[in-house]
């Protein structure tokens, strides 16, 4: 547990991740970039450089990996990774007649670069602090990293979102140690940012099925620990 916080490693990532965020989404840096998946990483790789910057100046070692403390990284891969993957693009075949795989593997991958920074980094290095201020420091710096200042209500209700993603994909970050599993919650609200019934449904089954999954995993580690303390 760690009980200092390295506040120059912090300032090292942020300065670096909205320093290119700036670059990437309010400059013209990625007009000659035509591919719009190229894009989409670009804009969102921001938060993984600067956590990958801070790990190597600062000598840090990330808590986060692909695998987590899961057996095999195929396991998360496919519960958070293909699942969101293949029920989003089977829906939209059945509606449009079309599939766009790419479009959802793309926003998967922004939302693991977005979360290799604040969960994988900028979360853990905050642990010190009580809870509620941990969420509410992450939060704020996220929305900041945004550079969307606009006073209006929807604002107001992504800061909001952002409070509560901050909670809820700590909480999986705590239980998974997996940045596969973080940057698939993450990804929900860049999934569906217009709700209809069939994108509702599919959120919720998405949903359903992790949380289920989650806790089903920590009632079975519960059991294991408590089997190795009797032995």
């Amino acid at each position: 547990m760690k009980n200092k916080i390295n506040f120059l490693a912090i300032l090292t990532f942020y300065i670096t991740a909205i320093a290119l965020r700036y670059l990437t989404n309010k400059t013209d840096l990625l007009e000659g970039v035509s591919s719009n998946f190229l894009k989409v990483v670009f804009q969102g790789i921001s938060p993984a450089i600067g956590a990958m910057t801070a790990f190597y100046i600062f000598n840090i070692k990330p808590t986060l990996n692909l695998k987590g403390n899961y057996k095999k990284t195929s396991m998360p891969f496919l519960l958070y990774w293909a699942l969101p993957a293949l029920l989003i693009s089977g829906a939209e075949y059945f509606i449009k007649g079309t599939i766009t795989p790419v479009t959802v593997i793309s926003i998967l991958l922004y939302g693991l670069l977005e979360e290799i920074g604040w969960r994988g980094f900028l979360q853990r290095e905050l642990k010190p602090l009580p809870e509620f201020l941990n969420i509410l420091l992450v939060a704020t710096l996220w929305f900041i990293w945004h550079l969307n200042f606009d006073l209006t209500s929807s604002n107001l209700l992504f800061f909001a979102i952002l409070i509560l993603g901050s909670w809820g994909i700590g909480k999986v970050a705590d239980s998974t140690k997996s940045l596969l599993a973080v940057s698939a919650f993450h990804s929900l609200n860049n999934f569906f940012p217009a709700m209809n019934a069939t994108k509702t449904i599919l959120l919720v089954t998405l949903l359903i099925i992790w949380i289920t999954s989650l806790l089903i995993r920590k009632r079975r580690l519960n059991q294991t620990t408590a089997q190795l303390q009797k032995n």
